[in-house]
């Protein structure tokens, strides 16, 4: 028998729970069909999952599926991984790709591709794992299946098909579906020429190297569409397994009673109770389905099995042949901190809690010393919520967690020598590091550049054991240092007074005082974005509001009739962007976001200063020495302990853009005599006779300096709202219908040529005769829109709001009122007619609708067949 993992993914609300209940049904691993919304699901087992209608804790469950046609003629004895498909819990979808033969994409025909699918879509590429579509609810879509595929082939990749249509019959496929696949690959190619067919075992491999993604079409909820169960067997082929020993680990949970388990999926070999795994013993195996488990005396290669016995395992961890694997691709960019409501000291819970991060170690439960606080990391609020659930459940604790905060970096810009001296009474210990930048995502590196001559291994192994124990930090904001390389240099130690622990306060002092004399750099994280589905009339509002975020970005691409805009830009901004972009492109636009790392932050002085860390007043990471003076031990500070130090490290860093390190063999330094400036002008008087200083001196003028050209001035446009709307007949139309939507799409128009034009673009409605009018002003990026307050008349506004602005810019004031215009004369402001607004709008659409022309020419251009 074929053992296969199949993990079941999906976007929120496409039917991945009920899929999974038609599967099991079907093939008769279970005798009724659950609901989510009844609350009686098979996989969704948990209390949270009940109450809130998701899955939030990935499950498995077994069934089997008969032979399928041209294969081995085995069974497949699938195992399906259930998964989260809320966004916020993408993360523990990602931990079961570790596990996963292949997955199943499930998404709904009427939504189609979302923004939560490109993540997905983005995680099983990274992981190389094999994929077939089910498209869910065709009972209710009017789209077509054409449409479909081609909406996934031009969003994800061009080798969705649906074999089924195609003849494909388990056995093989010819006619245009063969030459359709062939051309995918040239083994394929070669084999369509030679035989005029594609035989079932070439099908099967391109599936399985990602070139072909089978799909299937029906709906889940009545059961329409059962030939998915066929297509699985056809499909799918069991990868070849080792015969060593071979195993991932890729979920570790706890169960009702307690007992940690490791769950891992077998890759080479076999297990058997009472074996080793990675150096522990296993004392139990489970084979779980749903909520319940059966107890197995051993595992073969291609299961997944819960292991009961090892306690030091951890996700992603790689045991016997396997190797661990890297970071995960999803990670949290905020900080929450816990806020305990029933009095609970949070010192004690945060030891229990700690339990937490070892099942999911993108948590990263920690204590933050500075405020007594417990804290954690996460995706999203949603995650947030069910942790206080399940930290009431697990631990009977009444938890509020706060708003996320956003996770900064530090990091340095060139290199540095930090030096740090320990010398209390009867101690002694000195240690130079040599302080290097490193590639972005790199973390931090500890190394050693001495001998054992010049410092005994042993204490080597102290200094270096010190900083990799220790998690350091910056100082200009406190937050975790990255990205530099630590190279012992110099050291040195007393035959008779030297500890352990002397080594450790002189090497983390060392750190600490090389931050303090280098170029710091503040980081903070960075979201890789793609906005889809933006109507074109709006292309004008996100690419203004992406601006005002700082964000940087590719040229707009047409799809279809929508537009859309991929760059990156940081979190502060894009996180919280959602509800605003679904907004103003009325729920139909798609936001898709995923953390691609850390750059330099864009407003450091503000988020410095909000911050306010003092590292000098940091009592728990010194940058000050300690030397022996008079038989006790005195502080140094860090900019005068360089001159105190005992032993020259023979660095030589050099100044400039790319600054130059060399490595010379430690000296014991000798000291200079040290002079204030009275007695060097002594010593220069007693030498060379009296200072001669003139009295005057004429100014020196540099003839050949060239004056500067003045700056152009920026332009500032101020529009009169309701004269605009009742001088453009469109809008006027629509104005007697609905003035909202008149002056909504006043708003979006001057958006629009805000952002084109860069300019400034002030909207003002008079709201004079309104009574109880408080007035509001809304400011995106370069455009603003103004209601005056009652008994506030537009002229007397833009009047106001030009003497503020002074003469920093060419304002130029759009009207047809002759009072206003009067009044724009009299201020100096240049003066426009609605009617000449309105024809600069009309070339901007123009210039708009040129540019979706040449993108949709480009398009067709690059999808015609062209004849070699």
């Amino acid at each position: 028998m074929r053992h296969i993992s199949l993990a079941l993914l999906a976007h929120v609300d496409a039917g991945k729970t009920t899929t999974a209940e038609g599967l099991l049904y079907k093939s008769g691993a279970i005798r009724s069909v659950g609901r989510v919304d009844h609350g009686d699901a098979f996989l969704d087992t948990h209390f949270i999952e009940r109450e809130r209608g998701i899955t939030v804790f990935s499950k498995t469950a077994e069934l089997e599926l008969p032979a399928a046609d041209g294969s081995s003629g085995e069974p497949v004895r699938l195992q399906l991984l259930d998964t989260p498909g809320h966004a916020d819990l993408a993360a523990e979808a990602e931990k079961v790709l570790f596990a996963a033969d292949y997955a199943l994409l499930i998404i709904s025909g009427p939504d189609g591709v979302q923004a939560h699918t490109l993540t997905l879509w983005q995680l099983l590429t990274r992981y190389r794992v094999p994929v077939m579509v089910w498209i869910n609810k065709m009972d209710i879509c009017e789209r077509s299946r054409e449409d479909i595929l081609e909406e996934l082939r031009t969003q994800l990749s061009p080798g969705f098909a649906d074999l089924k249509a195609m003849g494909f019959d388990g056995r093989g496929i010819t006619g245009s579906g063969a030459e359709e696949l062939a051309l995918l690959s040239e083994d394929a190619l070669d084999e369509l020429l030679k035989t005029d067919r594609l035989s079932a075992k070439t099908v099967r491999r391109l599936i399985r190297k990602r070139k072909i993604f089978p799909c299937c079409f029906g709906s889940a909820l009545k059961l329409q569409g059962v030939e998915l169960l066929k297509s699985f067997s056809e499909c799918m082929e069991e990868p070849a397994r080792g015969k060593d020993l071979g195993a991932r680990v890729y979920k570790i949970s706890r169960d009702e009673q307690g007992v940690r388990l490791t769950w891992v999926k077998l890759t080479g070999g076999g297990l058997k109770v009472r074996e080793l795994l990675g150096g522990e013993k296993v004392t139990q195996i489970r084979k779980y389905s749903g909520r319940r488990f059966a107890a197995a005396d051993e595992i073969k290669a291609g299961e997944i099995a819960a292991l009961a016995g090892p306690e030091n395992t951890y996700t992603g961890q790689g045991l016997g042949t396997e190797r661990d694997l890297k970071d995960a691709f999803l990670k949290p960019v905020l900080s929450y901190r816990m806020e305990f409501t029933d009095g609970t000291d949070p010192r004690s819970a945060y030891q229990k809690m700690k339990k937490l991060s070892e099942e999911d170690p993108q948590l990263a439960i920690g204590w933050d010393e500075r405020a007594g606080e417990v804290t954690a990391e996460f995706m999203g609020r949603v995650q947030a919520e069910v942790l206080e659930s399940l930290i009431e459940e697990r631990f009977g604790y009444k938890v509020k967690i706060g708003r996320g905060r956003i996770k900064y970096l530090e990091t340095i810009a060139s290199p540095v020598e930090g030096m740090g001296h320990y010398e209390p009474l009867r101690h002694y210990a000195e240690v130079h590091l040599l302080m290097e930048p490193l590639p972005a995502g790199s973390g931090l590196i500890y190394e050693t550049a001495l001998s054992t001559d010049e410092l005994d291994a042993n204490w080597q192994h102290q200094v270096l054991g010190s900083l990799a124990s220790k998690e350091h930090i910056g100082v200009l904001t406190g937050a975790p240092l990255t990205d530099v390389k630590m190279t012992l240099v110099a050291g040195r130690s007393h035959p008779k007074h030297t500890e352990g622990g002397d080594f450790r306060e002189a090497a983390l002092r060392a750190v600490r005082s090389g931050l303090m004399k280098a170029e710091n750099v503040l980081l903070e994280p960075f979201y890789s974005f793609r906005a889809g589905n933006i109507p074109p009339e709006q292309i004008g509002r996100a690419i203004n509001d992406l601006r005002a975020m700082r964000a940087e970005m590719d040229a707009p691409q047409q799809t279809g009739e929508t537009m859309s805009i991929s760059g990156e830009g940081p979190v502060l901004g894009l996180d919280d962007y959602l509800n605003t972009f679904l907004s103003y492109t009325r729920g139909r636009g798609q936001l898709s976001l995923r953390f691609c790392g850390y750059r330099p932050c864009r407003d450091p002085e503000r988020v410095i200063e909000e911050a306010g860390y003092d590292p000098l007043r940091d009592t728990d990471n010194p940058s000050d020495s300690v030397f022996c003076s008079h038989g006790s031990g005195i502080s140094v500070p860090w900019d005068k302990a360089e001159e105190l130090m005992h032993l020259d490290s023979g660095l030589k860093i050099g100044a400039g853009d790319e600054p130059s390190v060399q490595l010379g063999p430690q000296a014991v330094r000798s000291r200079v005599p040290d002079y204030d400036d009275k007695e060097l002008e002594a010593i220069m008087l007693r030498e060379f006779g009296p200072i001669k200083r003139p009295r005057y001196s004429e100014p020196v003028y540099n003839r050949a300096e060239k004056k500067r050209p003045a700056q152009a001035k920026q332009t500032y446009l101020m529009v009169d709202g309701y004269n605009m709307i009742y001088a453009w007949e469109d809008l006027k139309d629509l104005a007697e219908t609905d003035i909202a939507a008149a002056r909504e799409r006043l708003s979006d128009l001057l958006q629009s040529y805000s952002s084109l034009r860069d300019c400034s673009v002030v909207l003002v409605f008079d709201a004079y005769r309104r009574p109880g009018s408080q007035g509001s002003v809304r400011q995106e990026g370069l455009f603003r829109v103004v209601y005056t307050k009652e008994g506030e008349s537009a002229d007397a506004y833009m009047e106001r709001l030009a003497r503020e602005i002074g003469s920093n810019f060419n304002i130029r004031l759009a009207s047809s009122d002759g009072m206003i215009q009067l009044s724009a004369l009299r201020n100096g402001m240049l003066r426009e007619s609605a009617a000449e607004l309105e024809l600069e709008i009309k070339a901007m659409s123009a210039e708009i609708t040129e540019f979706l022309d040449e993108q949709r020419r480009a398009t067709a251009f690059s999808n015609t067949p062209r004849q070699v």
